[in-house]
């Protein structure tokens, strides 16, 4: 009697072991069907989802009503590689880590610059692209005013874009200044025009591009930019797969010289104005 016991023992001992390693299993597969990578999602849903703002020359809405720009045209071709549709986001740049995280687009291409901070949210790509800091000036605001040092003063109103990486260089290398922060770029370039500010801290080549358009009132103080950072895809953390997609792509681009062609026309030339002014 005891033995039978014994033995009715063991057999639910093994069955209850048999139930846990089925729960388990079936804990684990789910799992790892949640740790699909997003371009496989893509791949299967057809549609790239891509957030961004509109930076110009980066992105902007053109005389038609369509998106153009130099990050138009990349993950516009990197759809057409993939062989689906792409789709943008339009997100304002304060909120757009946040909107990727929660799964509102599969991929920032945006100008995002690569900072340590910002790493520490989502992982970028290898740099597909350089972009710096500049100054673009008031005339009469600034009269006299050719040095990082001349801006470094607390009567001095500078002009950002919330959220951009000229917000951090104006607090490193002008510290002193009175920020200015707004959603909109064009807001900030609008009170430079209208002598409210002193300068604009903004990404080149827009900085060029505001003293050319309106030299009566706006110079341009330093010879060259005050920064060089590198812009990356911004994508979800622990998808391995989607990164390394991204940066395969990101290389074969850059070895045809798409990229370097595609950066000369929009960041070298003015040939595309007609399509957005």
């Amino acid at each position: 009697m005891k033995k039978i016991k014994w033995i009715t023992s063991l057999m639910i001992g093994v069955l209850v072991l048999l139930s846990n390693l089925s729960t388990s299993y079936a804990d684990n597969l789910q799992q790892a069907l949640n740790r699909e990578s997003t371009v496989d999602k893509i791949m299967r849903s057809g549609i790239l989802r891509v957030g961004m703002d509109t930076f110009l020359p980066w992105a902007v809405t053109g005389k038609d009503g369509k998106l153009v720009g130099f990050e138009i045209d990349v993950a516009t071709r990197l759809a057409e590689d993939m062989g689906v549709k792409v789709e943008f986001v339009p997100t304002k740049w304060a909120g757009i880590i946040p909107a990727l995280l929660i799964g509102k687009f599969d991929v920032i291409i945006g100008g995002m610059g690569i900072t340590t901070q910002r790493a520490l949210k989502v992982n970028f790509t290898l740099p597909y692209d350089y972009s710096g800091m500049a100054i673009v000036a008031h005339k009469k605001k600034a009269a006299g005013f050719h040095s990082l040092e001349d801006f470094n003063k607390e009567e001095v109103e500078i002009a950002c874009k919330l959220g951009t990486t000229a917000v951090a260089a104006a607090k490193k290398y002008i510290p002193k200044a009175k920020l200015r922060l707004f959603d909109d770029e064009s807001q900030a370039y609008q009170e430079l025009r209208n002598g409210n500010v002193h300068a604009v801290v903004g990404s080149v080549p827009r900085t060029a591009y505001e003293a050319l358009q309106y030299p009566e009132t706006m110079f341009l103080p330093l010879s060259a930019p005050f920064t060089r950072e590198p812009i990356g895809f911004a994508v979800r953390k622990g998808d391995f797969d989607t990164l390394t997609f991204f940066n395969n792509w990101i290389t074969i681009v850059q070895n045809e010289g798409w990229l370097e062609e595609r950066h000369q026309y929009w960041f070298g030339t003015r040939d595309w104005a007609h399509l957005a002014e």
